[in-house]
Order: structure tokens, then sequence, then C-alpha cells
């Protein structure tokens, strides 16, 4: 660590400006700056060293300006470093609830060092027996998504019919394990006969299907569920959304996580089936996981013990530095990662 006040150097991953359409690596810059690791007299912020950068979805809504859209996503700033999810070591503190060496995991910027200024929206990391990137998924962000999505918006009773779509991503993956712990019945749809072997052998979904085999997702969804589904986790849209409507069972209900079909859409498409909300009484309800994090405690606690009695298995993408991330970030949306897709930024 520097001595007070030095300035050391500091990678970083710029946006360069917002996007309309698929975004490209050159969208993101690669940038040599410099950063103090003394966090400033009377400022209540942390200096971290960054240990592992989370790739998510929702980052690419994050690169397009919504002109007159009073939606709560605040976009990224032109110029200035990435932001998202990432676990990191505390350098220095001016914060009461934290101290250098604690382990941190939260919102933080795409660079070897951050001085982060609301270090509040932090979570502290206490424990340690896992690998530390699980709080990038399994233990951080996604898995909490999945738990709450799952079990606070789903409702599920044991015995139901429950399908996942991007079943073998950060989310899925978990909500796929967590059906199976509750006794209902799980499938999944994946884009690779890889990734539905996962689903079927390391995850223990009852069945799954690659979509991408499938010219008529109605007809294979009702080969899956010939008696309908009672739960669908969102993670796609488009297409999937409007073949599960249809195989939708009255009362059934369908947690919005995500839509990644649609974010690189300059004309995203419409749904057709939606009367089936109304003659199956469907409740479809999107929802933040940030409005879920008083949770956290307890969905932590019940994970942890999944895990000590091996329950719960998590698979990760995981690619090397700082300067691989915005291609590792983009693989997303071509279904290049299997698992959860993090980078590492340096070992503790």
């Amino acid at each position: 660590m520097s001595k007070e006040g030095e300035e050391v150097s500091n990678k970083q991953i710029l946006f360069r400006d917002y996007v309309t359409g698929s975004p490209k690596e050159s969208d993101m810059v690669h940038n040599d700056s410099t950063i103090r690791l003394k966090v400033p007299e009377g400022l209540k912020a942390v200096a971290v060293k960054n240990l592992y950068l989370s790739c998510d979805p929702y980052m690419r809504a994050l690169m397009t300006k919504h002109e007159g859209d009073p939606s709560h996503i605040v976009p990224f700033t032109p110029g200035s470093p990435i932001q998202g999810f990432g676990v990191a070591k505390v350098l220095d503190s001016g914060h009461p609830n934290f101290k250098a060496g604690d382990l941190v995991w939260g919102i933080t910027g795409w660079e070897e060092f951050s001085l982060i200024s609301a270090p509040e929206t932090l979570f502290k990391i206490t424990y340690t027996d896992v690998p530390l990137s699980y709080y990038t998924g399994l233990l951080g962000m996604p898995g909490l998504t999945a738990y709450v999505g799952f079990n606070e918006v789903c409702s599920p009773k044991k015995g139901e019919y429950v399908f996942v779509s991007a079943a073998s991503g950060a989310v899925g993956q978990l909500v796929g394990q967590f059906a199976k712990l509750m006794g209902c019945y799980v499938v999944g749809s994946a884009g690779s006969s890889q990734k539905v072997d996962l689903l079927k052998n390391k995850f223990g979904f009852d069945d799954a299907f690659n979509y991408k085999e499938e010219p008529d997702l109605n007809a294979a969804l009702k080969r899956y569920f010939p008696e309908g589904i009672d739960i669908y986790f969102e993670n796609v849209g488009g297409s999937m959304l409007d073949a599960v409507l249809l195989n939708m069972r009255a009362h059934g209900r369908i947690a919005v996580c995500g839509l990644i079909s649609q974010y690189n859409l300059e004309q995203p498409q419409g749904i057709q089936n939606l009367f089936c909300l109304l003659t199956k009484r469907i409740r479809m309800e999107g929802f933040l996981v940030a409005e879920y994090y008083h949770l956290y405690p307890q969905f932590l606690q019940s994970t942890l013990q999944y895990i000590k009695e091996g329950k719960i298995v998590y698979v990760e993408d995981t690619v090397e530095g700082l300067t691989n991330a915005p291609s590792a970030l983009l693989g997303l949306f071509t279904g290049r990662n299997v698992g959860k897709q993090l980078v590492v930024v340096a070992h503790e």
C-alpha cells in the first residue's frame, strides 16, 4: 500500500458514450489513471482494492440514455469508469462501519482501485470459508435475486411445476435448485447442449432443453409440461414469454427478473398472448432486488447452510484481468458464458 497521500497507478475501463443496438468493445475504453489510496479528511468514504467484478445483463440497460423515462435506471456516465457489483478489500476508511482490511461486496468501479463515496451501500463479508468470488454471484446480488424472486414474488408451493429460462446463468441455476429444495418439478431452457447437460446433471433440474433446437417453443413447452406451468421465472422475454403464456396454468405466477433477448433491440418485440393473463388469472410481476436487501441476512444464513450440506452447487465462468472485462460482459448477450460470468482483477 502507498504512503499517505501518494498516488498510485490505476487501470480503468471507462464508458465511452451511450449505445443503441448491440454494444461493442469499443464502447468501453481502457484508461490509465492515478488515485490516492488515503480517504480525504472528513469524507465518509472508503478506498478499496477491487478483487472481482461481476458481469450482469442489467448493465446493458445502463448503457442507454432513457429519454423521458422516469424509470429507476440511472445510466452510466460517459467518460467515467463503468460501475457494477464487485468484491473488494478496504484499504482506508473514513466511515465508522468499515476499517482497513475489511472485505466487502457491492457497487464499485471497473478499475483496480476505487474511492467509494457511499459505502453504506456495501455489504461487509464476514464469512470467508467459501470462495470470495461467490459474493459476485451465489452469495451476492444474483443469489439474492434468485432467492427473493422465487420465494417472495412467486409464492411457490411443494409439487408445483416450475419453468426457468436462461437457466444456467448466474440467477437461473439457483432458482432451479431453490425450487428443487422446495419439492417442485423444474425444467430449464438454455442455449447449448453443454448447458442443458449442466442443468440436468449438475444442478438437478428434472429436465432441460436447448431452445435454439426448438422451432416451436409452444410445442416444446407442451412436451415438457403436459399439465402446464405454475411458476415461470422470466429471464429472457420475447418469443419465450409468448409461448409460456399459452402454457401457464390457472392462477400461475410469473416473476419478471430480466428480458435479455430484448436488451440490444432498438424496437423490442411485442407480446401476442397477454389475453392469457386474464383468462388464466395469472399474476405477472417485475421486481428489483434492491427493494429486498433487508432480506439479505436471512438469505445468507439459509444459503450458507445449503452450501455446507452440499445441497447447492454453483458454476462460475471466470476471466483473468481487467482488460478482458468488456469482452466478458458482451459475451453474456451471445450466451458465451457458462455459469456466472466474473472478472478477476486481483488476488487478495
